[in-house]
């Protein structure tokens, strides 16, 4: 067993400590922003394209030559799913941020190589099958960056306040 797998619990217990703490706190949320609360309580913004429908979320970031940092699109689903992705026709590494119906980044799929078809899910292997509200795609890197990683909170409008981890305003 790793060290890593030891230590989840206790990484764990310790977000769910600073979920609480933080959830009288609201946040100004924009639909074409993803603004992310890290565990230190430092932020980042994103500007991101929203696509969801089933249409725009097969196309996703395909055939696009690039992408300005700090830019992505944020694939939203009707209901939590289990979801995974890959990169068919896109051209471009991608950071994927899967994040679950409270806002709670889950699962980051690090630089994921353009034009594989071998599918990225959105857990740990062995994790019990997830279920994901939202996926943020940004360019490849940009996620260890921006230091955005397992427990950062996404504050957006079309997650489900009433559940959300850090609600919008």
């Amino acid at each position: 067993m790793s060290a890593l797998t030891l230590a989840r619990p206790a990484l764990l217990a310790l977000l769910l400590a600073a979920s609480a703490a933080a959830a009288d706190t609201k946040v100004a949320c924009a639909p074409d922003r993803a603004a992310f609360t890290l565990p230190d309580g430092s932020t980042r913004d994103i500007a991101v394209e929203v696509v969801d429908t089933p249409d725009s979320r097969a196309r996703g970031l395909m055939f696009r030559e690039s992408l300005a940092p700090e830019h992505g699109m944020l694939f939203i689903y009707e209901a939590p799913s289990e979801v995974a992705f890959w990169m068919r026709n896109t051209l471009i590494p991608l950071d994927m941020l899967f994040i679950d119906p409270a806002g709670r980044v889950a699962h980051v799929a690090a630089n994921a190589v353009p034009h594989d078809e071998t599918p990225v899910p959105g857990a740990h292997p062995g994790d019990p099958a997830p279920e994901r509200l939202m996926v943020l795609e940004i360019g490849g890197g940009e996620a260890a960056r921006l230091g955005l990683g397992e427990g950062a909170i996404l504050s957006h409008p079309r997650l489900p306040q009433d559940i959300a981890a850090l609600p919008c305003e």
